[in-house]
């Protein structure tokens, strides 16, 4: 079974197709982004073939010219063997049958679409289609992996791989890989390499020749079963015990989720490296791990809000979206996700330096709508506003005089936020009344825990407290104090 990507560095170059409804800055954006994630794994990019076309080529992604300007980059031949995208081995099995794509289909459909790919859209594949960049400077270090801002089909990779000479990995590929990377507890591992195989299955390959059907025998080949058949046969097998040990996991972390149902849930969401676990570490006080790299959390992390309120605030870190994150891994994820879908307020973090951070946004918002997490009661948080001069902060707060401007460096501003975040959640308590005997004197401790008390007088028989509370708190207050007893709460 192959590895999906190689672990030591080396010089990256990225290629890019501008497709129809793609402007200059969000196709610019992107590039950008896919640069950000191959550093991230540790490899430097030395240059960036990028070019307009109606769709991927079938053979080979770019067009003739432009795929002989990359293998310039890679000392590769720049040209894909004739015929190449005939001879692509058809799948016959599902890896997963719920994930994975029917390869056979695609592997038909790339044949007919290379056959008329010349004359089909000819006015858009000319530009730039001709080797006319010879004035382009090709660094004299030769570049061992190319990496596609697209996903691509098993043909796909295999024929740019015949052009170039180099390793080639799409976007989706990139993306896992650095999960696997950064996962950090058993939940986030499971989850990784479900994602990571289901990606993999479809994109195995045969080595060597012959062999392709051998006698079955206990812990063997089946009859008329070739070696990629049995790797995904093998990789079904592990997929399916993956998702047991998780679906146990799941099991705890529902009963955790569930223990604190009935208390204020804030979820911190956003793009990756928006600056969510900074912002959890100055808003909680505690030592989250920080790091200025796309996602370095993959584990969600719930702390106490700072100084601690009453009632007693959870503030929980989740993974961070990017655009294009392969469905696998939000499928992977439901569970770390869940935070966001059960938290009583939404703090939509972006990185208001950034440029793109709309764009960012509207991706955030795309993901929870899929999560079902679109409903929550949300606040937009500009953070990093350190990053803007005065003019820019003034812009901001002018078109989002609702939003909250932070910078997770000025204790000022995160003390704010605090007081922003308990004037939101206030809005969803109610104002009640209780009457503590002095015989249920435990509870007490229960109405301070659970509760803002307003004001607190004694009598004869016990306290009366005027507080706010969650609904659920007080109901649950109030069977405490019926019980035993039999003394009557207000």
């Amino acid at each position: 079974m192959e590895q999906v990507i190689q672990r030591e560095p080396s010089a990256a170059v990225l290629v890019a197709i501008q497709l129809p409804g793609v402007d200059d800055a969000e196709h610019r954006s992107s590039v950008e982004e896919l640069g950000r994630l191959v550093e991230t794994l540790g490899h430097r990019v030395v240059g960036t073939v990028s070019q307009r076309r109606s769709h991927l080529a079938a053979a080979g992604v770019l067009g003739e010219g432009k795929l002989r300007l990359l293998a310039r980059y890679t000392d590769g031949t720049g040209v894909v063997p004739s015929g190449a995208t005939k001879k692509v081995r058809k799948i016959d099995e599902r890896a997963d049958a719920e994930a994975l794509a029917d390869a056979e289909a695609e592997a038909e459909a790339e044949g007919d679409e290379a056959a008329g790919e010349d004359e089909a859209g000819a006015e858009v594949e000319a530009v730039a289609e001709e080797d006319d960049e010879a004035d382009v400077v090709i660094p004299a270090e030769k570049a061992g992996l190319v990496v596609v801002d697209h996903e691509l089909g098993p043909s796909q990779l295999r024929n740019l791989e015949r052009a170039t000479g180099a390793q080639v990995l799409d976007r989706t590929a990139v993306i896992v890989e650095i999960f696997h990377r950064h996962a950090k507890s058993r939940e986030a591992k499971l989850q990784v390499e479900i994602a990571r195989l289901n990606y993999l299955a479809p994109r195995l390959r045969e080595t060597g020749a012959g062999g392709d059907r051998q006698r079955g025998g206990i812990g063997g080949k089946g009859s008329g079963e070739s070696a990629v058949e049995l790797d995904r046969r093998k990789i079904r097998d592990r997929i399916a015990e993956l998702r047991g040990e998780l679906k146990g996991l799941a099991r705890e972390g529902d009963v955790r989720r569930a223990r604190r149902q009935e208390q204020l849930r804030v979820a911190l969401v956003g793009y990756t490296n928006a600056g969510k676990s900074s912002l959890m570490r100055a808003l909680t006080g505690s030592e989250v791990y920080v790091a200025d790299k796309l996602f370095a959390t993959l584990d969600t992390t719930v702390r106490s809000l700072s100084p601690e309120s009453r009632p007693k605030v959870l503030v929980s870190d989740t993974v961070g979206f990017i655009k294009k994150l392969p469905h696998d891994l939000v499928a992977s994820f439901r569970s770390t996700l869940d935070e966001a879908r059960e938290a009583t307020l939404l703090l939509h973090v972006v990185d208001a330096s950034d440029a793109a951070w709309r764009t960012q946004y509207e991706v955030t918002r795309e993901v929870l709508g899929e999560i079902e997490a679109g409903a929550v009661p949300a606040l937009l948080v500009l953070n990093k506003r350190d990053r803007l001069d005065a003019a820019a902060q003034a812009a901001l707060a002018a078109e989002f005089p609702d939003g909250a401007m932070v910078s997770a460096l000025d204790r000022g501003s995160v003390l704010a936020l605090r007081e922003r975040i308990l004037e939101t959640l206030e809005l969803g308590m109610v104002e009640d009344t209780l009457r503590v005997p002095f015989a249920k004197g435990a509870v007490v401790g229960e109405v301070h825990r659970e509760c803002r008390v307003l004001e607190e007088t004694w009598g004869e028989d016990g306290a009366e407290y005027r507080v706010r509370a969650l609904p659920g708190a007080l109901a649950r207050i109030r069977a405490l104090l019926s019980s035993g007893s039999g003394a009557e709460p207000a």
